[in-house]
């Protein structure tokens, strides 16, 4: 929920002014985020490619992000096509009746969420094998259509998806995306929803296994370039994991132009967006920018950004990972 409580003293309107796909000054970010805090329109909406950095450069926590998606929903902003909308929707949406599984609830449970069927391959070996789990859309936390500015969808399916886990009885949830632990740790709380259960974000629980299992750790000595996702905006507390997973597993995470709070979108949703233009743009940067500063590998946390990324870096001759495969590569498992 966005809180307009401290935009009348903010005075370089950072959640504007910083970002990479929009030039305005200072002097228009004031009046055009004056007529969004009223809920009138702004080209900022239609320019916006809902990457969700504005969140993390607002220096107040104010969400400005939430603001935006708000008002792209209420006038329609980027007129999706219906057809893909509709079918997003009714793809991912939870069932009727959720199928209980034999939990055992002093244990932690793992979300495989949609990703069950997409990653099963990514999912296997010691980290997660002996994991009781979850999975399909009635577990799936929807954020991805923040992409898509229906945000009202996202609330109206949050309650459902909450009482699918409680029927479980779970306590800790381990979540394998960033939506997934930013929706419990973020979403909810921002908009003043209780959450019954511990989330645990994937990095903590593959870092804390590494940690255990020290002495079966085979130093990788390679150079990654880490692509961040779009939520992980909503929690760059989770930046502190993925340091420390690299020097565990011997990794050496390159210092360069587009990462961390300056990281730059895999461009996946710019399409849908009506901003196709983008597209190779930005993935062009982003390549170059990886070779540019030595990297060999590319290391994801998000199986899209991966789906969307995976054969440009290639094509310019690094290697594709999600960084939870390296961890399991360092473990000494074969990884295709």
């Amino acid at each position: 929920m966005f809180d307009k409580s401290n935009c009348s003293k903010c005075e370089n309107i950072d959640c504007l002014t910083r970002c990479q796909w929009m030039e305005v000054d200072r002097e228009t970010a004031k009046q055009e985020m004056d007529k969004m805090i009223k809920g009138e329109d702004s080209f900022i909406l239609k320019d916006c490619v809902t990457c969700f950095a504005c969140d993390e450069y607002c220096p107040y926590d104010s969400h400005p992000f939430d603001l935006k998606t708000e008002l792209q929903e209420k006038y329609n902003t980027f007129n999706i096509n219906p057809a893909m909308l509709q079918g997003a929707i009714k793809q991912f949406a939870p069932h009727d009746e959720v199928r209980i599984k034999e939990i055992d609830s002093n244990k932690p449970v793992f979300n495989r969420c949609t990703f069950s069927k997409i990653n099963p391959e990514n999912m296997k070996g010691q980290m997660f094998e002996d994991l009781q789990y979850i999975s399909g859309t009635d577990f799936f936390c929807n954020l991805m259509f923040h992409h898509m500015a229906r945000d009202s969808l996202i609330k109206e399916r949050i309650p459902i998806i909450m009482e699918s886990i409680q029927k479980h009885g779970i306590k800790e949830l381990i979540c394998w995306h960033d939506e997934c632990y930013g929706m419990w740790t973020s979403y909810c709380q921002r908009n003043n929803i209780d959450v019954p259960f511990k989330p645990i974000h994937i990095f903590e629980y593959v870092y804390e296994y590494l940690n255990d299992h020290k002495s079966e750790i085979k130093k990788l000595n390679m150079k990654i370039a880490y692509q961040r996702s779009c939520s992980n905006r909503f929690l760059p507390e989770i930046e502190k994991y993925v340091d420390n997973i690299c020097d565990l597993i011997g990794v050496e995470r390159v210092k360069r132009t587009y990462d961390r709070e300056n990281a730059i979108c895999c461009a996946a949703p710019f399409a849908m967006l009506g901003k196709r233009e983008l597209v190779k743009p930005t993935q062009e940067k982003n390549v170059n920018d990886m070779i540019e500063y030595g990297a060999e590998v590319c290391a994801f946390v998000c199986p899209m950004c991966k789906e969307t990324l995976g054969s440009k870096v290639e094509q310019k001759g690094l290697k594709p990972y999600l960084l939870t495969d390296l961890a399991r590569m360092a473990l000494g498992e074969r990884i295709n």
